[in-house]
């Protein structure tokens, strides 16, 4: 997750940067071989998710730098809205 976020976005119209974020909470959960990483933002409804090799020190309290794009997840045969998060950076 450590690619240049202008490049990114050159390479995908959907990709949306946003700075400055401040994380309400953050949750991480084993998935496999994964840790499932859950930010919640303030100001946004939507979960923010990404997955890592390894559990990441806590984010909650702090100011993010995101990259993401929109998308959707099947939750007990209902769409959720979710944002999947290639690029996170404390501001």
């Amino acid at each position: 997750m450590q690619s240049d976020p202008k490049a990114l976005l050159k390479k995908n119209d959907e990709l949306i940067q946003s700075d400055v974020l401040k994380v309400k909470s953050h949750v991480q959960r084993a998935q496999d071989d994964w840790v499932l990483h859950t930010l919640m933002i303030e100001g946004y409804d939507v979960p923010f998710r990404f997955k890592r090799q390894g559990k990441y020190r806590t984010l909650r309290g702090a100011r993010v730098n995101l990259t993401y794009y929109p998308t959707q997840e099947m939750v007990a045969g209902i769409p959720v809205e979710i944002m999947k998060v290639v690029r996170v950076k404390r501001s």
